[in-house]
């Protein structure tokens, strides 16, 4: 059987699932402070957040309609840090850019720094055949804002292999495919 972290490296390195990729755990910035870590661990790979995000707001009494979502529902915002209000969520993207091969799933689950403040990261499989960098959903369960750091770990991909599917994602032209920036709800 092949160790998690070797798979992980070989599949990035020849096959650039990961770009870019970052072959260890990083814990500390350059100048040496603590950050909420990323890169390779033990059985998966913590993917790092962009300073790209897009926090909700009820701005215009928008109902929350996955079918006629109105963008002006969101406020971007371009900054190292985010914060999130109380009760709120916000959309977010992965530095890394993700080339699923038809034989892997890839599930994302929050970091457990973030869940034990009542931040909630939730991210659908990375299904075979998928491309692109990945859209974040960051809740704030808390009755408090909630502060996001960009460059640093949000989320674990966790990659499973086996079979290839008779149509992937890429097959079917998966409505999500090679998405680039923040992608909103499409139906």
């Amino acid at each position: 059987m092949v160790k998690p972290d070797h798979w992980i490296r070989s599949q990035a390195l020849s096959a650039g699932i990961i770009e870019p990729f970052v072959d260890h755990l990083v814990r500390y910035n350059e100048s040496g402070n603590k950050v909420v870590s990323y890169g390779l661990s033990s059985f998966g790979y913590d993917i790092r957040v962009a300073e790209e995000f897009k926090v909700f707001t009820n701005v215009y009494n928008s109902v929350v309609d996955p079918k006629q979502f109105r963008p002006d529902a969101f406020v971007d915002i371009n900054a190292s840090e985010c914060i999130i209000p109380p009760n709120s969520f916000a959309l977010a993207r992965s530095i890394e850019y993700f080339r699923i091969p038809d034989t892997v799933l890839a599930f994302c689950i929050g970091k457990s720094t973030y869940a034990r403040c009542g931040i909630i990261v939730n991210v659908t499989p990375f299904e075979p055949g998928w491309r692109g960098y990945v859209t974040i959903e960051i809740s704030n369960t808390t009755p408090l804002p909630a502060k996001i750091y960009a460059g640093e770990g949000i989320a674990q991909v966790i990659f499973f292999e086996g079979a290839a599917p008779d149509v992937t994602y890429a097959d079917r032209d998966g409505k999500y495919m090679n998405q680039v920036g923040i992608v909103v709800p499409r139906v």
